[in-house]
């Protein structure tokens, strides 16, 4: 009997969140790389700063993780927004914290269960948690483009 797609399991949960945090590691050197001045100043054809971006991340790393986990999408606390390079990357760490903490609460239903995340986004868990990996990816090229218009070399693609 031949298997198909639907019938082989890619990837564990936890190699995902590995493959996650990675990411969010490397998301985090690029942070460290832009001057304190510039994280929350510089930008490029109207796009927004840096700063902006990784509070985007911040904003749906954990909620995302939250309500795969529950099915109850509660937006981030945008209240207390980070004002210096070192309270985004505390911010940043106690994400990572709480991720490695949450993720391992998803029951394993519920990433093939179809939610509307945030009132948003239809789509199965692991399509939302992939969404949140994709827009971390997408947007950190723009940082890429920020540092080196900055003159900075930007930390290695490959590197997670």
């Amino acid at each position: 009997m031949t298997a198909t797609a639907t019938e082989v399991s890619v990837i564990t949960a936890e190699e995902l969140l590995k493959h996650w945090q990675g990411h969010r590691g490397l998301t985090r050197k690029v942070i460290e790389a832009f001057p304190e001045n510039q994280l929350f100043t510089f930008s490029v054809g109207g796009m927004r700063p840096f700063s902006e971006l990784a509070w985007e991340f911040i904003g749906m790393a954990v909620p995302v993780v939250d309500g795969v986990a529950t099915g109850k999408w509660v937006e981030f606390d945008k209240a207390k927004k980070p004002a210096t390079k070192e309270e985004l990357l505390s911010l940043w760490d106690q994400q990572t914290t709480q991720l490695n903490e949450k993720f391992s609460k998803i029951p394993p239903h519920r990433f093939s269960e179809t939610d509307k995340a945030f009132g948003q986004w239809e789509g199965s868990g692991i399509k939302t948690i992939q969404y949140a990996i994709d827009n971390e990816i997408h947007h950190r090229g723009q940082g890429y483009v920020y540092l080196r218009a900055l003159g900075i070399e930007p930390p290695h693609f490959w590197e997670r």
